[in-house]
């Protein structure tokens, strides 16, 4: 990982943070806990330690999933943002930060959850970008970037 910090954020902007040390392990993790609280195929997730985790902006609410586990998200948006499992370490979802290329999972979790569709989505059809005589869509979400 870079010696730059990561930084990232909801979707809104209420919610921002910023990793000032190493990152561990990124995964992907298909179980269905995963799935629902991403609302999508699977959770994509990087551990980091909690004293290298800065808030910059608001505070992240919590909902605990399990018994062991809380999940972070933004109150005014809904964007998840963390998997809570440890005292000294967290987990931050890979897509709230502002370059998720920058975090690259390693391995895959609970693949037995994994929808058989997804086997196929390098093969579906991609359409291309929206272009002719529709309005542009004018996008309220926050910049990835500190503001």
């Amino acid at each position: 990982m870079s010696n730059l910090a990561l930084t990232g954020g909801c979707q809104c902007g209420a919610v921002r943070f910023r990793v000032e040390g190493e990152t561990g392990r990124a995964s992907i993790c298909w179980c269905r806990m995963c799935q629902k609280a991403f609302a999508g195929p699977f959770g994509a997730l990087v551990t980091v330690n909690v004293a290298d985790l800065v808030c910059s902006r608001g505070q992240r609410s919590t909902f605990q999933s399990s018994d062991a586990v809380k999940r972070g998200f933004c109150a005014a948006c809904g964007t998840p943002l963390t998997f809570e499992w440890s005292a000294d370490q967290i987990d931050l979802a890979v897509f709230a930060f502002d370059d998720p290329s920058r975090v690259e999972p390693a391995v895959q979790l609970a693949a037995e959850g994994r929808p058989a569709w997804t086997e196929h989505l390098a093969d579906m059809p991609v359409r291309p970008p929206a272009g002719g005589p529709a309005a542009p869509v004018v996008s309220r979400q926050h910049p990835d970037r500190d503001t």
